[in-house]
């Protein structure tokens, strides 16, 4: 997804047309078939892929006055975690989190329900992120209003544990959540002094805060992806306009791949090019096109060379996944448009995508 890194708060709060998108809003289902969610006016909506490759939708999920912000996770179950912000009463400006699940593609979501604040009550403090561990749990995270991270977790037997306060100061407002190769979350952010990382150590556990990596990074570029490997990498932006990888279970050091093509948020994701396993990041470039790139995956010493794609567009949001087949899956989407998407098209060399088009 690329947001523009500066003002999550105002988009958060509706002073723009444009929604916030914040993870997995393309998702795919057991049988192949991909869901588009989307906040808009008050709701989430949701487009559908049917079963000869055309677009149903959108169709309302409800929301009863959803903020224009949506988080979407997606576990090993393919269940879809949807997790917004509400307003509440107590105060201008205050919001809440709130949480709703799509079982199965196509079919209705569950109603939607709170889950708090983590601060009890108050303002907008952060844009949430959410990630599903092995068994099905969805972690939502949230920047507190310490400036910290806090987190709720889904029980076993149902239900949502207390919010976990996981400490820290000063972070990014918009953290980036993933489950790792033992399908444990990780939740990846930044502050002033460099990278921060929580890990869940044990099934069902809060998760642990680790020390600082110093870094100088820009806030509102951060993307993860977990490796063949199992572990996850960090992509960011630093200070100087460079596009570094970072994967504490591999590397001690953040290493360098190459200069950015914006400044807007990374998307990355893994799939196949050529029979070989890649991981792609994309990012909106200075003249408002997407640019990807490519290398093989956990082979960060490679670099990056972007290849841009498509007509310049307003501010993007974008997200990358890819289909059964392994190929990439790209879905974008400018201002109060609806999503257009593109594919790796198949049997052809290196990362060629199909024609854009138009969901809605």
């Amino acid at each position: 997804m690329a947001n523009r890194s500066q003002a999550p708060a105002d988009r958060s709060h509706g002073s723009s047309s444009a929604p916030l998108l914040q993870g997995a809003w393309l998702t795919r289902g057991e049988e192949g078939r991909f869901s588009a969610y989307l906040p808009r006016d008050g709701e989430v909506v949701r487009w559908t892929e049917e079963p000869d490759g055309r677009w149903s939708g959108p169709v309302s999920l409800g929301g009863d006055g959803l903020t224009p912000f949506l988080a979407v996770g997606q576990g090993a179950d393919r269940y879809v975690h949807l997790v917004g912000l509400r307003p509440t009463a107590g105060g201008e400006g205050h919001v809440e989190l709130v949480h709703s699940v799509q079982f199965q593609t196509g079919r209705p979501a569950v109603a939607w329900r709170p889950i708090g604040h983590s601060n009890g009550k108050g303002p907008w403090t952060g844009n949430p992120a959410v990630a599903v561990d092995a068994q099905g749990r969805a972690y939502a995270f949230v920047r507190n209003g310490g400036g910290g991270l806090s987190v709720r977790a889904q029980k076993d037997a149902g239900g949502w544990h207390p919010w976990w306060d996981l400490h820290g100061w000063s972070t990014d407002p918009s953290p980036v959540a993933v489950c790792n190769g033992e399908g444990r979350v990780e939740l990846l952010t930044a502050t002033d002094k460099g990278l921060l990382r929580y890990v869940q150590e044990e099934s069902g556990a809060r998760p642990v805060r680790k020390d600082v990596l110093p870094a100088e990074v820009t806030f509102g570029t951060l993307a993860a992806v977990t490796g063949p490997s199992g572990h996850v990498t960090l992509f960011y932006v630093d200070k100087a306009g460079q596009v570094r990888a970072w994967s504490p279970g591999r590397d001690l050091e953040p290493t360098p791949l190459g200069k950015a093509v914006g400044t807007g948020r990374l998307a990355a994701t893994r799939c196949l090019i050529d029979g070989f396993d890649c991981t792609v990041l994309a990012q909106q470039s200075e003249d408002g096109r997407l640019a990807l790139a490519a290398y093989p995956s956990e082979q960060e010493t490679e670099g990056i060379e972007w290849s841009e794609t498509g007509e310049p567009r307003g501010d993007l949001d974008t997200v990358l996944t890819r289909g059964l087949d392994g190929r990439l899956v790209a879905a974008s989407l400018a201002g109060g448009s609806s999503p257009i998407i593109t594919r790796q098209k198949a049997g052809a060399e290196g990362l060629l995508l199909e024609s854009w088009r138009s969901i809605g």
